[in-house]
């Protein structure tokens, strides 16, 4: 009878990890060997992981992700001159606590996409927000926003997020009103928050895509100073039959996704990975 009113009053305090963990504990006997201590330290620790986890969960869902992508499951096989000590490096995430930007180039199907998802699936994991737009909705969410009002209210939630993800950039020419909406969102972000965006153009064309010579200029030295760069060459990853329904394939080869880890009496203390290792 204590037990479930504990259990009742660590749900009315929306403890729900210590209360499942005390659960669990509850069914275990061989717990009743444990000193006070160490059952209260497990309990502590289940609560802490269940945040954790749900922190987690939310990034990811802000983030809006295009594929359920991870680092680790990049696929290396595929001749695209794609270097795995780069990636190895990006993971470490210090790109994104330098606000530094990344800028993906390659031709349609190589993989820009996952990879821009996976750089920002490991932010999330690592305690950062991010979100991922194809530029071409970014623009019409900015236009919208400028006409109903909300305009400042999209570029400071813009301009807090952690990692911004553009994919797809120059695909379309820039309205004078886009390549404006650009350079705010740009330099909004510039030396406090990070950008990764991908084009099938080189970055050395990028100036062009812009149109107006002064906003190319000022928008183009923001977005490049200090990024790093990832080239992709080669043929096409995407499945020919996905590829004719005009629908991009996940990255061939690629494992299931790591999951998050799970709530429950075990903790880091007993030997669970930590989120973001």
């Amino acid at each position: 009878m204590l037990h479930e009113q504990t259990l009742e009053k660590l749900y009315g305090l929306r403890l729900q990890g210590m209360a499942h963990a005390l659960e669990e504990q509850m069914k275990q006997p061989d717990m009743a060997g444990l000193s006070f201590e160490e059952r209260l330290g497990m309990l502590v620790d289940a609560q802490w992981l269940y945040k954790e986890n749900r922190a987690l969960a939310l990034r990811i869902k802000n983030a809006n992700l295009k594929h359920r992508a991870s680092l680790e499951n990049i696929n290396y096989r595929h001749a695209r001159q794609l270097e795995r000590s780069q990636l190895r490096s990006l993971a470490s995430c210090q790109w994104v606590e330098q606000h530094q930007n990344v800028l993906i180039t390659g031709p349609t199907g190589i993989g820009k996409s996952y990879i821009c998802c996976a750089l920002l699936e490991k932010a999330c994991r690592q305690g950062h927000t991010a979100y991922y737009a194809q530029a071409h909705k970014l623009f019409r969410e900015l236009a919208t926003a400028y006409v109903d009002g909300s305009y400042d209210k999209l570029l400071t939630r813009l301009a807090r997020t952690d990692v911004l993800g553009i994919d797809d950039w120059g695909l379309i020419p820039l309205a004078d009103s886009e390549r404006r909406h650009l350079f705010e969102v740009i330099e909004d972000r510039h030396g406090s928050r990070s950008t990764v965006m991908t084009s099938q153009f080189p970055v050395e064309n990028w100036h062009e895509l812009i149109g107006s010579p002064s906003i190319a200029d000022a928008t183009i030295d923001r977005i490049v100073q200090g990024a790093h760069r990832i080239t992709l060459l080669g043929e096409t990853m995407r499945d020919p039959e996905v590829a004719a329904r005009g629908q991009e394939s996940p990255d061939p080869g690629a494992k299931e996704k790591p999951q998050a880890l799970k709530p429950g009496v075990r903790s880091p203390r007993d030997g669970k990975k930590e989120l973001g290792s």
